[in-house]
């Protein structure tokens, strides 16, 4: 099986180095910064190629484009991928851009549209997938790739834009959390490697929680509060602050944003 990535970004390249851990597929790799591309194929073990190439010979073809880039890359390859006589399976990770977009611009062949989010870089990722006219085979050869990369779920399109709000957008929103935590912690006295630390490792702990307990965030919140203690002190504080109305607000901007840029804005 080839493997082809167009793009040599940071998903690109992270979904690259998981579909080298796979160790089922020969990797060729395009960028329009040919040094990239090159670095990248050397770090997985791949080739540097072109867009021509991977348009005539790949298997499977990730499009780790932006989503204003699409149009571009369908001038380029689009013919080419018409004239195969076996359909390559495209994946696109083109925010908010539709699976019956791609297909009227690069013409019909089985596709799955993803969301991945950066902690794929490191295999702790969440790809969130939806798919046309692909059959069992193609799926699985494309969870044999992906799944290094991390969980993968999936999703019906029409709320592929929402998931993307929360799983997509979200690791910035925890970064943010996580660095105001430590900071918190700095003032009260501790180095900032170890305020860092504490910080970072709470929040992994508190997500496993949720996921393993089986208990909503609610209960688990109230678990570690005590009537006049110091934690039910902060909660009231942050209630205060409207803390929860400020999140929600967050995803719903991201949200309506990857919905323009499905319209083109």
């Amino acid at each position: 099986m080839i493997t082809g990535f167009i793009g040599a970004g940071n998903m690109g390249g992270a979904l690259a180095k998981a579909a080298a851990l796979s160790n089922c597929s020969d990797l060729l790799i395009s960028d329009h910064d040919e040094l990239k591309a090159a670095s990248l194929a050397e770090a997985v073990g791949g080739r540097k190629s072109d867009n021509i190439e991977i348009a005539e010979t790949a298997d499977v073809i990730f499009l780790g484009v932006k989503p204003q880039g699409l149009s571009s890359l369908a001038d380029e390859i689009a013919e080419t991928l018409k004239t195969r006589q076996t359909k390559a399976l495209l994946v696109t990770m083109a925010a908010g851009i539709t699976m019956e977009t791609v297909l009227r611009i690069f013409g019909e062949c089985p596709i799955i549209r993803i969301m991945p989010n950066t902690p794929a870089s490191i295999g702790q990722g969440l790809i969130l997938y939806c798919h046309k006219n692909a059959d069992e085979k193609s799926i699985e050869m494309f969870k044999q790739l992906c799944s290094p990369a991390g969980l993968l779920e999936p999703i019906d399109e029409s709320l592929i834009d929402a998931g993307c709000a929360v799983s997509g957008c979200g690791p910035a929103f925890v970064y943010m959390f996580i660095e105001s935590l430590a900071e918190g912690g700095i003032k009260a006295g501790l180095p900032k490697e170890t305020a860092l630390k504490l910080a970072a490792k709470t929040v992994m702990g508190a997500g496993a929680m949720v996921l393993e307990s089986g208990k909503d965030p609610e209960s688990l919140c109230n678990a570690v509060c005590s009537p006049n203690g110091s934690t039910i002190e902060g909660v009231n504080f942050l209630k205060s602050t409207d803390f929860s109305e400020e999140i929600i607000n967050t995803v719903l901007t991201s949200y309506r944003r990857t919905v323009e840029l499905g319209k083109g804005k």
